[in-house]
């Protein structure tokens, strides 16, 4: 279990930490995939992972990003991370608010990432968040969100 939990921890670092592409994809299986909840935007496939890592969520991470872990839970195939996000909103974020231009408001909310594994390699992400709570302190209408614009891409 401690192999899964290694592989998660090098996976989101290089992505949200460092912004190092290769060593994002590193940990992944052949064929991963990515579901952004509420927002419904993420990728299928290494290819179109890549792409989407590369383009629309890599160039628009928040740069006071800040992640505190509130609980994680992992068996032989899957671990789950509850946690707290936290930053300002000071881009577009395609990827967690589609459509959406900045508000320069701070946010902090209560992220969920379910994480499946094939072997010790990351198979599957789905990560939801409080949308309701993210909205309300950005200042936005729930419909005025764009929250299922981008799609999954494959």
């Amino acid at each position: 279990m401690r192999e899964l939990e290694r592989a998660w921890d090098a996976h989101r670092d290089a992505l949200l930490v460092r912004g190092d592409l290769a060593a994002a994809l590193a940990p992944l299986a052949a064929e991963p995939s990515v579901v952004h909840i509420p927002a419904m935007t993420g990728a299928a496939g290494r290819e179109a992972l890549e792409r989407f890592y590369a383009e629309q969520f890599l160039p628009h991470v928040p740069g006071d990003l800040v992640l505190r872990t509130v609980s994680r839970t992992v068996d032989r195939w899957r671990l789950v991370d509850e946690t707290t996000v936290s930053f300002t909103h000071d881009r577009v974020l395609p990827w967690l608010l589609p459509g959406v231009e900045p508000t320069f408001r701070r946010a902090e909310v209560l992220a969920i990432a379910v994480v499946g594994f094939e072997r010790t390699r990351i198979r599957s992400q789905r990560v939801l968040w409080d949308h309701a709570t993210l909205v309300g302190q950005l200042g936005l209408h729930p419909e005025a969100t764009g929250r299922a614009a981008s799609g999954l891409a494959r």
